[in-house]
């Protein structure tokens, strides 16, 4: 195992897949002569040149329909987004394109892309800059959405978002690029769709993904010295999602936490709290809690961003919550 940081474990997946596979490229603001805006494409226009690493103006909607339309060609397109916020100005490619050339073409059309990118806040952005939509490209059949926490996630899931024959948004944060993890150094891919147990444990089930599961294992950490046992799955995958793993988990701990950062309306934790219910309602032995953000748009102010994003101490209160302590 190497120690290596997560913009690297997604330069050596978008690297290597390339080098299988002719057919795939990179494109998006600053990937090529920049090496990226976060330095996740260092060096891929030395190695594939500009026809294969392409920098494009500042028009998401021009090349993510550039993208679509050449998956209709035989191409195998990776298009980055600097941050998904600016994918709403191209959400329209995504949402009525890619996700339904497939079905509207009576299947002669699959749409092998891969829309990749940071998600939600990155500290004192403001409020256009610090959106979580997980569940807004959820919410749409024919996309697939992943969302990795850690270096050796993101590597092995992207490699199967670009092989995957289904548009895909791969969603990253700013906050975890510098992050370091194990990879190693063989190949590997790991299958879209299955949840990770991080931890395991006995009293609570806590599920999050993406950067916020660092907040849950802060206050896992904290609540072991209390001698309370949590249990933290990972989702990487929010569609499809692994609906087994999460049951399995509350049928053992009877308890539910579910920590997301994104607005609390119609998210992926109500989704979740929906299926548990109506699946393991029996085994539940106190009601379902979700930590998400304040229901407003994200705040400059570096005191109101403290309080309007989740931390471990909301975790820590609903956990002991949902245990009657």
């Amino acid at each position: 195992m190497r120690t290596i940081q997560f913009r690297e474990a997604v330069c050596e997946a978008m690297s290597e897949e390339m080098r299988r596979d002719a057919s795939v490229y990179l494109m998006g603001e600053e990937v090529a002569e920049y090496n990226g805006a976060y330095k996740a494409s260092k060096g891929m226009l030395d190695e594939f040149g500009p026809d294969r690493v392409i920098d494009t103006p500042i028009a998401e909607l021009g090349f993510g329909g550039i993208g679509v339309g050449s998956t209709m060609t035989g191409c195998r397109p990776i298009v980055e987004y600097m941050t998904f916020n600016f994918s709403l100005v191209g959400i329209d490619q995504i949402i009525n394109n890619a996700a339904k050339i497939r079905q509207m073409s009576g299947g002669q059309f699959p749409c092998p892309i891969v829309f990749r990118g940071p998600t939600a806040s990155a500290g004192q952005l403001g409020a256009t800059h610090s959106q979580a939509f997980e569940n807004w490209f959820a919410n749409t059949p024919g996309l697939k959405v992943i969302v990795p926490s850690n270096p050796y996630d993101a590597k092995g899931l992207l490699k199967a978002a670009i092989r995957d024959n289904d548009p895909v948004i791969f969603m990253e944060s700013e906050q975890m690029y510098g992050d370091k993890g194990e990879v190693p150094d063989g190949e590997y891919v790991l299958p879209i769709g299955v949840a990770d147990i991080k931890r395991e444990g006995t009293d609570v089930t806590i599920v999050s993904f993406g950067k916020i599961i660092k907040e849950a294992y802060k206050a896992a950490d904290e609540l072991a010295k209390e001698g309370i046992s949590c249990e933290i799955i990972d989702l990487r995958t929010v569609r499809p999602m692994d609906h087994k793993a999460i049951m399995e988990s509350v049928k053992k701990t009877n308890r539910l936490v579910i920590l997301e950062e994104a607005w609390p309306f119609g998210n992926v934790s109500t989704e979740i709290t929906y299926q548990v219910q109506e699946q393991v309602f029996d085994y539940l032995d106190a009601p379902i809690i979700k930590i998400n953000t304040a229901d407003t748009p994200a705040p400059y102010s570096p005191v109101l961003l403290e309080e309007w994003l989740p931390n471990s101490g909301d975790v820590i209160k609903a956990v002991k919550k949902v245990l009657y302590r």
